[in-house]
C-alpha cells in the first residue's frame, strides 16, 4: 500500500526558504534577471497573447505587488520574482504597440521620397539611406512605412546626403526580409523596432528635394561628426585613419574591407564599435584626469568634492561621446551602464559592482526590452558581469597582489580584462556568427591593453588640444598603436585554421547557458552549482545538436541547397547569395557559395534542370520558364521538384514546391527519417503570428 508523506516536502519548503534568507541584501541581483525571463517568454511565444492574457498578466502585476505588504518576508521574494516575470512580458508588449508603423507588404517600384535621418554603409560598401516622412507614388498614406531604407548604387553623387536633407530618387523596395530558413535570424523583429517598414534600392541618381532645416535631425551632430572624421583621414591617411575616425565617430568608411575582414577573422573587429569597451576606457580615463588635475591644487582638493566632480566631468564626456557617435543601440547601452556607475559615485556608492551592473540592465531592458534577444546587449552584459565577479574574487585574495608590483597593476589588469571578456563573450558571440577565432584571445591580449593605455588617453589628448589646431599631436601618439592592431590582425587572421566554424546550436542552448554563468555570479551559497550543472547541460547539447536540415530552399525557390557528404550542395553559382551564404554559416561552413556549387557537380550553371541526390532525398530544382518544359517527365514519385517559376498545372507524383507555395510558407527545410519519411518545417511555421510578421 502506497503512502504519502508531507515530510519531504515540508523540508524541501523550509530548505528553500533558508536558502533565501541567505540572499537577503543581493535580492535586487535577481530582479533584471526575473524582468529578462518574461521578456524572453514574450519573444518566444508563437503567438502574441490575446486580450484576457493581457489583462490576466496586468492582474497578477496588481494583485502581487498588492500582496506583497501582507506576505512573510521569506515567501514575498517568490510572489515577487512573478510579478516580475510577468511584467516583463507586460513590457514587452507595450514596447511592440508603441513602436507599431505601416509595412510594405508587396514589392514596389517607383519614385520615393523622404528625409534622411541615417547613413550608413551596407555589407556590400554601398552607401545606404535612411529616410523618414516617407511619400511612395500611388501608395496611400495610412500604408506608407513610417521609414525606409535604401541602398545607392550606379551613378551617385548629385548630392551630399547629410540628415535633415529631403531626397527624392526612383527605386525598388521590399518588406524587410523573413528568415532564410525555419528558426533563423528574423530581420523582420529587428526593422518592427527600428520602426523599417521596407528595405530596398536604386540605381537611379538621388537628387536633393528640399534643404535641410537647421537643428533638424541632428544635423549640427552629424556635421560635426564628419567634420572630425575627415580631420582625422587627412591626419592619418589609409586604414590608420579609418580605424581612428571608426572609433572616435563611429564613421567606418575609411576602412577597407580587406581590413575590415582580418579584424573580423582575428576577433578584433569589436574594436571599431563603440560600445562599452571604448566608453569604459574614455570616461574612466576622464575621471582620473579630472581628479589628478584637482589634486594638483591642493587648497581646492582639500574642500571640494573632487571625486563627485570628476564624476560629472566623466558623464559629461560620456554623453558628448554619445551623440558623435551617432547615438546608436550599443554606445547608447554602455552609456547607460557608465551613467549608472558615475552616478553611484555621486550617491556615495560603490561604482563598480554587480549591483551598479544590475540597475544598468534594469534600466536597459525598460527601455528597450527588445534588446535582450540582440548579441551586443548579450555580450556587453556577458563580459561586464564576468569582470566584476573576476575582480572582486582577485581583491580578496589580497595575497596574490602583493605579489606583483604597483606599477605593473594596470598592465596586468588589462591582460586579465581582455581574457575573461574575451572568454565570458565566445560563446555569445559563436552562436550569434557561427565562427569563433581561434587566434581570437592571442589577438586580444595583443591589442585591447594598447586601447587602454594608449589610444583613447590619445584620443582624449586629441580632443582637448583641438581648440588651439594641435589634435595632430594626440593623433600621432596614437599612430603607432593603430597601426600595431591592424598588424595583429593582419598576422593573427593569415594563421592557418584562425577561424572555427560553428553549427548553429538549439535555440535553448544559450539562454540556459547564460541563466547558468548568471546563477553562478549572484547566488550565495552551495546553490550556486546549480548554475554550473545548468552550463554543463547547456554545452553538451550544443555539442550533440541535432543534425542540419538536409535540405534548404529559398523563400522564392531560386536556390536550393541539398547536403552531402562534403558539404551542403547548392543549385546556383550567384542566385540567392544572401540566403545560401546564411546556410552555410548555421552549417558550420566557412565556404562560399561557388565552393557549394561546385560540389553540385554542375558544369554549366545556366542548364535548367539541376538533378542532385543525397540522404535518401532525389531533388531537382527546374530554372525558369525552360526548366517547366521537363516539369511532367521528371514529376515521379518519391521526388521533390522545386521550381523557380510557376506551373501552370501541378502533377501529382512528386512533391512540387513552387513560388507560390513559398509565397504562403517562406523558406523550407526538409529532413530525410529512417524508413524513407520526410519532415518538412517552414518559416512560416516557426514565426509564428507576431505583430512583425505581416
Amino acid at each position: 500500500m502506497l503512502t504519502f508523506s508531507f515530510n519531504r516536502p515540508l523540508a524541501l519548503l523550509s530548505a528553500l526558504r533558508m536558502a533565501i534568507a541567505v540572499q537577503r541584501g543581493h535580492l535586487f541581483l535577481f530582479v533584471p534577471v526575473c524582468l529578462a525571463l518574461g521578456i524572453g517568454v514574450y519573444f518566444a511565444m508563437p503567438r502574441d497573447p490575446a486580450a484576457v492574457e493581457w489583462a490576466l498578466l496586468v492582474a497578477v502585476v496588481a494583485g502581487g505587488a498588492a500582496l506583497l505588504r501582507f506576505m512573510a518576508e521569506d515567501v514575498a521574494p517568490f510572489t515577487v520574482a512573478v510579478v516580475l516575470i510577468c511584467a516583463g512580458m507586460l513590457v514587452a508588449g507595450l514596447r511592440v504597440y508603441l513602436v507599431s508603423a505601416p509595412v510594405l507588404t508587396f514589392r514596389f517600384y517607383g519614385a520615393i521620397e523622404g528625409r534622411i535621418v541615417k547613413i550608413d554603409r551596407s555589407a556590400s560598401d554601398a552607401l545606404r539611406l535612411t529616410l523618414d516622412n516617407v511619400i511612395l507614388e500611388g501608395v496611400e498614406g495610412a500604408q506608407t512605412p513610417a521609414r525606409v531604407r535604401v541602398s545607392l548604387h550606379g551613378d551617385q553623387g548629385f548630392i551630399d546626403p547629410v540628415p535633415g536633407l529631403r531626397v527624392m530618387l526612383t527605386g525598388h523596395l521590399s518588406p524587410p526580409p523573413a528568415p532564410s530558413e525555419p528558426g533563423g535570424f528574423d530581420f523582420r523583429r529587428l526593422a518592427w523596432f527600428e520602426r523599417l517598414g521596407a528595405v530596398g534600392y536604386t540605381r537611379s541618381p538621388v537628387l536633393a528635394r528640399a534643404p535641410p532645416q537647421d537643428g533638424a535631425a541632428g544635423l549640427r551632430i552629424h556635421r560635426l561628426r564628419m567634420q572630425i572624421s575627415g580631420a582625422v583621414q587627412t591626419r592619418l591617411p589609409g586604414d590608420a585613419g579609418g580605424f581612428a575616425s571608426a572609433i572616435l565617430t563611429g564613421d567606418r568608411s575609411g576602412i577597407s574591407q580587406t581590413r575590415l575582414e582580418e579584424l573580423r577573422r582575428s576577433n578584433l573587429a569589436h574594436l571599431l564599435a563603440i560600445s562599452g569597451l571604448h566608453m569604459g576606457l574614455l570616461t574612466g580615463f576622464v575621471f582620473m584626469l579630472l581628479r589628478l588635475l584637482m589634486a594638483l591644487v591642493p587648497w581646492f582638493a582639500l574642500r571640494a568634492p573632487t571625486r563627485k566632480l570628476a564624476a560629472l566631468g566623466a558623464l559629461g564626456a560620456g554623453a558628448f561621446y554619445l551623440a558623435l557617435s551617432g547615438g546608436n543601440v550599443a554606445t547608447e547601452r554602455a552609456f547607460i551602464m557608465v551613467a549608472v556607475m558615475f552616478c553611484a559615485i555621486l550617491l556615495d556608492r560603490r561604482a563598480i559592482s554587480l549591483r551598479s551592473v544590475a540597475m544598468a540592465a534594469l534600466l536597459i531592458l525598460l527601455l528597450r526590452p527588445e534588446a535582450l534577444v540582440q548579441a551586443g546587449f548579450q555580450m556587453s552584459f556577458a563580459a561586464t558581469i564576468a569582470l566584476v565577479a573576476v575582480f572582486r574574487a582577485l581583491s580578496a585574495e589580497r595575497e596574490w597582489r602583493k605579489s606583483i608590483p604597483r606599477w605593473l597593476w594596470p598592465v596586468v589588469s588589462v591582460i586579465i580584462c581582455s581574457m575573461v571578456a574575451g572568454i565570458a563573450t565566445a560563446p555569445v558571440s559563436a552562436a550569434s556568427f557561427n565562427r569563433l577565432a581561434e587566434y581570437g584571445l592571442i589577438a586580444n591580449l595583443a591589442a585591447v591593453p594598447l586601447m587602454g593605455l594608449v589610444i583613447m588617453p590619445a584620443a582624449v589628448l586629441a580632443a582637448l588640444l583641438a581648440p588651439f589646431g594641435l589634435d595632430w599631436i594626440g593623433l600621432r601618439v596614437m599612430e603607432p598603436a593603430i597601426l600595431w592592431i591592424l598588424r595583429v590582425a593582419e598576422t593573427v587572421s593569415g594563421f592557418d585554421g584562425a577561424v572555427m566554424p560553428v553549427v548553429q546550436p538549439a535555440p535553448w542552448v544559450l539562454p540556459v547557458l547564460a541563466l547558468g554563468g548568471v546563477w553562478v555570479v549572484i547566488w550565495r551559497g552551495r546553490g550556486a552549482w546549480f548554475g554550473a550543472v545548468a552550463g554543463v547541460i547547456a554545452l553538451l547539447g550544443w555539442v550533440q545538436a541535432s543534425p542540419r536540415p538536409d535540405l534548404l530552399i529559398s523563400d522564392d525557390g531560386a536556390v536550393l541547397g541539398l547536403m552531402g557528404e562534403g558539404g551542403r550542395m547548392i543549385s546556383r553559382d550567384r542566385a540567392g547569395a544572401f540566403a545560401v551564404q546564411s546556410w552555410l554559416q548555421a552549417d558550420g561552413d566557412l565556404g562560399a557559395q561557388a565552393d557549394g556549387f561546385a560540389r553540385s557537380a554542375l558544369r554549366d550553371p545556366r542548364e535548367p534542370v539541376v538533378h542532385l541526390r543525397s540522404n535518401g532525398l532525389d531533388v531537382v530544382h527546374l530554372l525558369g520558364q525552360r526548366g517547366l518544359e521537363y516539369l511532367p517527365e521528371l514529376c515521379t514519385d518519391g521526388r521533390i521538384v522545386v521550381t523557380s517559376a510557376q506551373p501552370d498545372t501541378r502533377p501529382g507524383a512528386c512533391q512540387l514546391v513552387t513560388p507560390r507555395d513559398l509565397r504562403a510558407s517562406g523558406a523550407i527545410a526538409i529532413s530525410s527519417q529512417g524508413g524513407g519519411g520526410i519532415v518538412t518545417r517552414s518559416v512560416a511555421d516557426t514565426s509564428g503570428a507576431r505583430p512583425w510578421v505581416q
